[in-house]
């Protein structure tokens, strides 16, 4: 099958059938940072209230749980902080939580994001704690995890790392079970810089360490999106014993699972299929009892994933926070929306050059779930934009 792209006419390869694992990973525990389906009829131009298709929301949530995957919701995946308002974050948090009960503990199946974001005008640390705490009980009420999100209005008003210990110290008291505490950096949102009380990473990672050993008991793991593999492994050795590693790294995830860490990640929302093709294989060979075998499992695990980091690596190409575009327009290629439209009207944020990109890099790891419909779908973007 071809197509006319910018740039030039495009082969497809033939298509993949990836296979539905019987349950989760047992060597890793992976979330996959999970997006909101956009109403197509819904006013979701910029800055307008976000209207959610919450069937096809909770339907692509679905699809991630077939595939063995945790999911990690109200995140940035989500559009936190680019147009998911509180509002409709509640009410994601509230349906995500309640549909994870028909597959198992929503506590164990679904992690969200609390943060201050619905409070942008806290100005101190008491008001920022407040705020933290609406959230935290919101997701606690609703039965699923925690995941202390970094916080836009903290990294505003903090004067140093005291200040980061005392509102997060405050906030694992309150905390009924482990929480996953996120490194957000400023590549994904450029007012987190400084985040943990310097702008050096060496002292914010000393912060950050200093934090999770006082509370060791209280922080099931971290999740950290800096894009810098080296730091992530120092770090991951550095954590208490029983504290765990999510990486969030979409650059350099393939390397820093098989070392070691676990995963919450926007690109598995993209790539569940061959990700959850790869964790198996990894659980196998963690099991082989001979060096060779483990060797030839290793290396299928490596050639599962290594089309999939050029993949990823394009949809989270600078600026990264724009990201959540190319997320959406594979899951609309793939058949689990009818439009490809977000909410604040993201759908815009990347160029058409740049999603025909992903196209071809999607098709060449194996993740065109339906390469008719998506050449179809293609087509008509291309049709749209004069081409």
């Amino acid at each position: 099958m071809r197509i006319d792209l910018p740039g030039g006419a495009y082969t497809l390869r033939e298509r993949v059938s990836w296979p539905v694992p019987d349950g989760p990973a047992a060597s890793r525990i992976v979330y996959a940072a999970a997006h909101v389906v956009a109403d197509p009829l819904g006013d979701n131009t910029p800055g307008s209230p976000a209207a959610v298709d919450w069937d096809a929301t909770l339907r692509f949530r679905r699809h991630l749980w077939s595939y063995g995957l945790r999911i990690a919701d109200a995140m940035d995946t989500a559009q936190r902080n680019m147009g998911l308002d509180w509002a409709a974050t509640k009410e994601l948090i509230r349906r995500s939580a309640a549909e994870a009960r028909d597959y198992g503990d929503p506590a164990t199946l679904v992690s969200c994001g609390a943060g201050t974001d619905h409070a942008p005008g806290a100005a101190d640390l008491d008001a920022i704690t407040a705020a933290y705490t609406e959230q935290i009980e919101t997701v606690q009420t609703a039965g699923a995890g925690v995941i202390i999100m970094a916080s836009r209005q903290l990294a505003r008003v903090a004067t140093g790392p005291k200040d980061y210990h005392e509102v997060y110290g405050r906030l694992l008291g309150l905390a009924e079970r482990p929480v996953v505490l996120h490194w957000l950096g400023e590549m994904f949102d450029p007012q987190l810089a400084g985040y943990w009380g310097s702008s050096d990473v060496a002292a914010a990672t000393e912060s950050f360490l200093e934090l999770i050993h006082a509370h060791a008991s209280k922080v099931d793991g971290v999740k950290v999106s800096l894009l810098d593999e080296q730091h992530e492994i120092g770090l991951r050795a550095a954590l208490p014993a029983g504290v765990k590693l999510y990486t969030g790294d979409d650059f350099n995830y393939p390397s820093l699972i098989r070392t070691g860490s676990h995963a919450l990640l926007g690109i598995f929302d993209a790539i569940a299929p061959a990700a959850a093709a790869a964790l198996q294989v990894l659980d196998a060979a963690e099991a082989a009892c001979d060096t060779a075998g483990r060797d030839r499992l290793l290396a299928s695990y490596d050639e599962i994933l290594a089309p999939t980091v050029p993949l990823s690596r394009k949809i989270f190409e600078t600026p990264t926070y724009n990201y959540k575009t190319g997320i959406v327009f594979l899951a609309w290629l793939n058949g689990h929306q009818d439009a490809f439209a977000m909410v604040n009207g993201a759908q815009s944020a990347r160029s058409l050059t740049h999603l025909a990109e992903v196209f071809r890099l999607a098709d060449q790891a194996g993740l065109l779930a339906d390469p008719e419909l998506a050449v179809h779908r293609m087509k008509a973007l291309l049709a749209v934009n004069g081409l």
